[in-house]
């Protein structure tokens, strides 16, 4: 179970999202800071978890979202490793009827102004366009190639930048991905 501090510092950071993004966004976040029965007392709607991917529902409005945390996490200034404090780091794909999936990530921090996200997927490069401590592809079409790429790979790296000036890489493994999409996308028909 989390430790105090965390529990607390991972429920700062639901209500923040709870106010940007929903309830549903929010309740994902902290269902996933939150390990063991801390968990299910905050949320009831993980409704399915396949290897490194969890996948929520919510009714009103209707949606489901596959969500990751990284496996593992760089942090550097002027390149030299430091220790930074960092709030939930969280990859999104977001589905709801008759809409394309749509993907998000959130770092933790407050991105730097006029950054981008880079994306590495297998080798395939991608960017994602930030927006306090949110980011996301620039267009549905992004999107799309996006999700192709994460479906058929492996590891999703992403680096980016904070305000602060420390450079990120955070590790995302893949594995029940695409198994996980598919099941998001079919209960949000």
């Amino acid at each position: 179970m989390a430790s105090g501090d965390e529990a607390k510092d991972s429920l700062e950071a639901a209500t923040k999202m709870k106010f940007l993004f929903g309830p549903a966004l929010a309740a994902a976040a902290l269902s996933l800071a939150v390990s063991g029965a801390g968990a299910q007392e905050v949320s009831e709607n993980r409704v399915n978890t396949i290897t490194d991917w969890n996948v929520f529902t919510e009714e009103s409005p209707k949606e489901c979202w596959g969500v990751s945390k990284p496996k593992e996490t760089v942090n550097t200034r002027d390149g030299q490793p430091v220790s930074v404090r960092r709030g939930d780091i969280l990859l999104f794909v977001t589905f709801r009827p008759g809409k394309a999936a749509e993907i998000s990530f959130t770092g933790g921090y407050p991105f730097a102004g006029g950054s981008t996200v880079d994306v590495t997927v297998d080798g395939s490069a991608f960017q994602l366009f930030t927006d306090g401590e949110w980011a996301w592809p620039g267009s549905a079409e992004d999107d799309a190639a996006l999700l192709v790429a994460l479906k058929k790979g492996s590891t999703a790296v992403m680096t980016a930048r904070s305000s602060k000036g420390t450079q990120t890489v955070d590790s995302f493994s893949l594995r029940g991905f695409t198994a996980a999409m598919e099941d998001a996308e079919k209960r949000c028909q």
